[in-house]
């Protein structure tokens, strides 16, 4: 009896916090609107990066390629179509970050552990230089911008974009998004990914082709972060090379350890958290905001090395 109760909790604890975060935007300010918009965006590439870091034991500085590659897709689509099309975005911005995934895959999984890590962030900043330098194509520093396609439904509607419409379509992309990653990491091919984290040499021994499911790993969690920046590219109308700069990378390796790796779910709280202490104290702190952050982040991993989602747990067994 105690598995159909707990499955039928976690599914009303999801149907809560979906309902919570579809009427959101309808009792926000606009301020908090956007942000709470930007934190599922956010999440969702919390989520893509969980599937390395949390369930193959894989720690990615790489991510902002992903992300960063998915913007310029989605800006390529936009600029080029005309009327801009919100689902050739989408195809454009998974297809760039699928190849460049592809790409990193083939040569870092051939590495592991630290080596994997700065493989990746290598590669991270070889397409930043490149982006950055190459101005005809990508506007350089200053970015491209671009209009924000409307939401289309071929031969049936096309109605544009408002703040609320939009922070809907984000929700359903991340909710559906979650549903879907947390399939697979519960499937034969998650269990495998998770038995490499454990113990690598053991599951190539009992006969895995272990090379194979890290690159298929991290195409995966390219396509979800691809995904990512094309929701931000839509929402912020513009495409810039910063965000393909390792630091964005650096802030999704926190986002994971603050909220609890290996969850899916915990990655996502860990954005909305750090997000929102960066929120509050830039406001007290204008310029050295990141120092307080910087210091509650550290008395985490010591005393809360679990995440925010793991203290929880915690809390509630006791």
């Amino acid at each position: 009896m105690s598995a159909p109760r707990s499955s039928s909790g976690y599914w009303m604890g999801f149907a809560i916090v979906l309902a919570l975060l579809a009427a959101a935007p309808l009792v926000l300010p606009e301020f908090w609107r956007r942000f709470v918009t930007e934190i599922l965006i956010w999440g969702l590439l919390a989520m893509s990066s969980d599937i390395l870091i949390g369930y193959t034991g894989m720690i990615s500085f790489g991510h902002s390629a992903f992300f960063g590659l998915g913007m310029y897709g989605a800006a390529a689509a936009l600029l080029t179509v005309r009327p801009p099309n919100l689902w050739l975005a989408l195809l454009y911005g998974l297809i760039g970050a699928g190849v460049i995934a592809a790409f990193v895959a083939y040569f870092a999984t051939r590495l592991r552990d630290i080596y994997f890590a700065i493989t990746t962030l290598v590669f991270s900043q070889i397409f930043y230089v490149i982006i950055f330098t190459w101005t005809e194509v990508t506007g350089g520093e200053n970015g491209l911008t671009f209009r924000q396609p409307p939401f289309s439904v071929p031969a049936v509607l096309s109605v544009p974009f408002t703040p609320v419409t939009l922070h809907w379509f984000v929700l359903a992309v991340v909710a559906l998004s979650y549903l879907l990653l947390r399939r697979i990491t519960q499937s034969p091919f998650g269990m495998v990914l998770q038995s490499i984290r454990e113990n690598e040499p053991r599951t190539r021994a009992i006969g895995y082709h272990v090379e194979r499911y890290k690159i298929v790993a991290v195409m995966l969690s390219g396509l979800f972060a691809g995904l990512a920046g094309v929701l931000y590219a839509v929402q912020n109308k513009f495409a810039a090379p910063d965000f393909v700069f390792f630091l964005i990378s650096g802030e999704v390796v926190i986002f994971n350890v603050m909220g609890g790796m290996g969850t899916l779910v915990g990655p996502v709280a860990g954005a909305a958290f750090f997000l929102l202490l960066r929120e509050v104290f830039s406001r007290f702190f204008t310029e050295y905001y990141l120092i307080p952050v910087g210091v509650i982040f550290t008395l985490m991993v010591v005393f809360m090395p679990q995440g925010l989602l793991g203290f929880l747990r915690r809390r509630l067994n006791q």
